[in-house]
């Protein structure tokens, strides 16, 4: 027997809306979460027009593009909700059917491996790997629902059981806390090369991370056994908020001084707002730590990567001037469910409450009032001047603990990235 998709209501309404409206093949992605007994969908959102699509319509799927809009949507999910799969809206049937599910099945693939790449953790033996796929016939509105396993290039498709439900998610529990960041990252000598760069930063968050998923978790104050129920003794369809907190022993590696040739640095300090929502199926403390420990990691490693891409977009603009560098902040927005699940968006500095509405409205198709934006979780972000020069020269970079490590090279963008200060936390990373 094949899996089981619970499906919020909405998304029948947004399926539909886009069968009326269609004038050829439309794809997007469904978002939700999934368990080992059955998986959770609670939105859906179309693929944004390509303006200089050259796909044959009705013959054809443009596979990158799927995969790049699935790449940023990654960007916005909060813990525990990730890209369950694509859905199709088509009327080719027979042998055309076919052809369109196994370019569908191809996206799947393309779209883990992407996110994969983007990702600081990895999957664990109890993560499910079946995506889903969903074909809609605008006409007759007949739905066909069938499973991959990403894992296995060779596996056949399964069907799987499609429902909807109102109130998917109105009772689903949402844990959350603010998580103090330190880090220090080497950047290469070779600072025109991207693919270095990218390097380097994801094998300084790496290290980071495996601080985090080491570190200790308490929900409301206690350290609970892995099995135990989150919702254990309260009323069923009632929605349940916990307050944690995480608590890191510096890893051995850091108590000595370090000492490496490089082209830089990049300094991530300050504090984040983290949150993971959970399903209301008898939701367990191991599964709370798993996806609130993975949200804390995936949001700083965007908001590094978003860090790199501006300093690389500056740097060119500007090689002798001083800049600012400072990581976007995190703004929290409501799903239109009755439920307390939100996604995010990150905002620079120089944006405005208007950009981030029309993003949401851009990946998540989320008609999105400036009004409905969360941005009390973390305040206005701070930032340290750095300067950029063409002259090779020995630059060391100041930090409050002055014995943490000692890095020398050719100088570059040394940008020191400011995070919000949300509130206090309760993560340490002590350094000596």
């Amino acid at each position: 027997m094949g899996r089981g998709f619970i499906v919020e209501d909405a998304v029948e309404g947004y399926l539909s809306k886009l069968c009326e409206q269609q004038a050829g093949p439309v794809t997007g992605l469904l978002i939700g979460q999934s368990s080992s007994q059955r998986d959770f969908v609670i939105m859906a959102t179309r693929t944004p027009q390509k303006e200089d699509s050259t796909a044959a319509p009705g013959t054809s799927l443009d596979k990158e593009w799927v995969t790049e809009h699935a790449r940023q949507v990654f960007r916005m999910l909060p813990g525990g909700l990730s890209v369950l799969g694509v859905f199709i809206i088509t009327d080719n049937d027979g042998k055309d059917t076919l052809t369109t599910l196994r370019q569908v099945r191809i996206t799947h693939w393309l779209i883990q491996n992407l996110i994969s790449s983007e990702r600081p953790w990895s999957l664990s033996d109890d993560d499910v790997t079946d995506c889903v796929t969903l074909h809609v016939n605008p006409k007759t509105r007949k739905t066909i629902c069938r499973t991959f396993d990403v894992r296995d290039p060779k596996s056949v498709a399964k069907p799987a059981d499609w429902k909807y439900q109102s109130g998917v998610c109105s009772s689903w529990t949402t844990v959350s806390c603010c998580v103090n960041v330190d880090m220090l990252v080497p950047l290469p000598n070779n600072r025109t090369s991207t693919e270095n760069m990218d390097t380097c930063l994801k094998e300084g968050l790496k290290v980071w991370a495996n601080q985090i998923n080491s570190g200790v978790c308490l929900i409301d104050g206690r350290q609970l056994p892995e099995d135990t129920e989150l919702t254990a003794g309260q009323r069923r369809n009632v929605r349940q908020t916990y307050t944690a907190q995480l608590l890191i022993t510096p890893d051995e590696q850091r108590l000595t001084d370090v000492v490496q040739q490089c082209g830089g640095s990049v300094s991530v300090r300050g504090s984040i707002h983290s949150r993971a929502y959970l399903h209301s199926n008898k939701p367990k403390a191991k599964l709370a730590e798993k996806l609130l420990k993975r949200d804390v990691v995936s949001t700083v490693a965007t908001r590094v990567q978003m860090l790199l891409e501006e300093m690389l977009t500056s740097e060119e603009e500007s090689r002798h001037q001083t800049e600012q560098l400072c990581v976007p902040r995190r703004v929290f927005c409501p799903v239109k469910t009755s439920g307390p699940v939100c996604v995010c968006d990150y905002q620079f500095s120089d944006e405005g409450l208007c950009e981030l509405t029309d993003r949401l409205k851009e990946m998540l198709d989320m008609d999105a009032a400036e009004e409905d934006l969360d941005t009390r979780q973390e305040s206005t972000l701070q930032t340290i001047h750095s300067s950029i020069t063409e002259e090779l020269s020995v630059e060391s970079v100041d930090v409050l603990e002055p014995k943490r490590s000692n890095f020398t090279g050719v100088a570059i963008a040394t940008a020191v990235a400011m995070l919000a200060a949300a509130a206090a936390s309760m993560l340490y990373l002590s350094d000596v």
